[in-house]
């Protein structure tokens, strides 16, 4: 056989395992045809010096995106933080100028989540920052029915959400201490040091027990769920706690409250899918020791208790991951897909429910090293034309970037990325 002949086939082969990849996924959904790959990807603003971050993504009931994120000269520490949003109207090339969505005067205002409810109105929720730190966050949301226009939502609604534990907190988290403490020997994390660890145990008993101090510095990051189209479930987490909880209402705000708190050794920024059965599943960012994985609870009584928190077999490098729910019942990841650095952003795709991913692309990737970027804190939500859409934090390395006059390098943007399915399949988990 000569060797264009070798060629030929070769390139056949190549072609006839692709087809048969994306002939098997057009079975998996339902059915129907392959879709064609798709991928689109631009950044909501140029590139600039301030710090914007913690984006979230959400459509409208008239194909319009809106995405928020926070912006300032850095994050709690700095008092000029504000959430900032834009809007790419149905069918449009271009963002719309950016518009303030939420500003405290002279606080911080970070992590901001979103989602539309059942009677169409955009909820904005977000933590103000009272006194420069994670644990002093306090809860606020905002309501609107009219944000279709340009510019900024016309707000009916604002209010603090109320995070108000009670003793069955106090409980959860006294037992968890007590059985962490028993198994001392036996985790790495504390047999290391027994004596950071024990005052850390220590401080936990404390903190649970003061009233205030658990019920502030709860902070939202993925997008909160609805369950029956009635129950509303927003995630939340603590840096001073270092693990997460829910905030539940069954009335669309009127009142709340919360489950018990998903104990772990660092588990945050929790993001929730619901199974087939009905139960809950949760992963959460890795803020622990290592191994570096995202950990994962349940619930099967609509989010009022949770499973005892365990590892995953996903890497992460102490970064928010987002996990939902598509229509075909496939479910899709994006994270960060190392155990250390955030240079590598990917997309992965599971026919079974989390229990294997058997597709992956990554939207970013660079090789690590002193100068990689930053691609991290995304968010994703499927359209209602079936195709994906995702938004995170963009930064790029700064070293031989030229400066302004202040020394600054124009290395930050929010970027957003629309993409399918296939896409993902097609990279052949590359």
């Amino acid at each position: 056989m000569t060797t264009k002949s070798l060629m030929f086939s070769f390139s056949t082969l190549r072609f006839l395992f692709r087809a048969t990849v994306l002939m098997s996924f057009g079975i998996a959904l339902h059915g129907s045809a392959a879709e064609v790959p798709l991928l689109k990807s631009e950044l909501i603003f140029p590139l600039e010096h301030w710090h914007n971050h913690g984006s979230c993504i959400v459509e409208g009931p008239n194909g319009d995106l809106v995405v928020c994120w926070f912006h300032g000269s850095g994050e709690r520490k700095a008092d000029d933080v504000k959430i900032e949003g834009a809007r790419k109207h149905h069918g449009g090339k271009a963002w719309s100028p950016r518009f303030t969505m939420a500003d405290t005067p002279d606080y911080p205002d970070t992590n901001c989540s979103m989602f539309i409810d059942p009677q169409d109105r955009l909820w904005l929720l977000w933590p103000t920052i009272l006194a420069n730190e994670w644990h002093t966050a306090l809860m606020k949301y905002r309501v609107s029915s009219d944000y279709r226009r340009n510019g900024p939502p016309k707000w009916e609604i604002s209010e603090v959400l109320h995070v108000s534990p009670g003793e069955e907190f106090v409980t959860t988290v006294n037992r968890y201490v007590d059985e962490m403490t028993a198994r001392f020997p036996n985790e790495p994390w504390a047999s290391e040091n027994p004596e950071r660890a024990t005052r850390f145990l220590a401080e936990l008993r404390k903190q649970a027990a003061d009233k205030l101090t658990r019920r502030l510095g709860w902070m939202t990051r993925a997008h909160p769920i609805v369950l029956d189209g009635k129950r509303l479930i927003v995630p939340l987490y603590s840096d001073g706690f270092s693990f997460s909880l829910m905030a539940i209402t069954d009335n669309w705000g009127q009142s709340w409250h919360t489950s018990t708190p998903l104990c772990g050794p660092g588990n945050i920024q929790p993001s929730i899918v619901q199974r087939k059965d009905g139960s809950l599943y949760t992963l959460m960012r890795d803020n622990g020791p290592p191994p570096k994985r995202l950990h994962w609870s349940e619930s099967k009584d609509r989010g009022e208790t949770w499973s005892p928190v365990l590892d995953s077999d996903q890497p992460n490098p102490g970064s928010g991951a987002e996990i939902i729910k598509l229509r075909n019942g496939h479910w899709a990841l994006i994270g960060n897909d190392t155990e250390r650095g955030r240079h590598s952003l990917a997309v992965q795709i599971s026919d079974d429910e989390g229990r294997t991913w058997k597709w992956k692309r990554h939207l970013e990737k660079d090789t690590a090293g002193d100068n990689a970027g930053s691609y991290h804190y995304p968010s994703i939500m499927q359209s209602r034309d079936g195709s994906l859409h995702a938004s995170y934090s963009f930064f790029i390395g700064e070293r031989g970037l030229p400066k302004d006059d202040q020394g600054h390098t124009a290395h930050k943007s929010i970027k957003h990325a629309h993409f399918n399915e296939a896409w993902v399949i097609s990279g052949l988990n590359r």
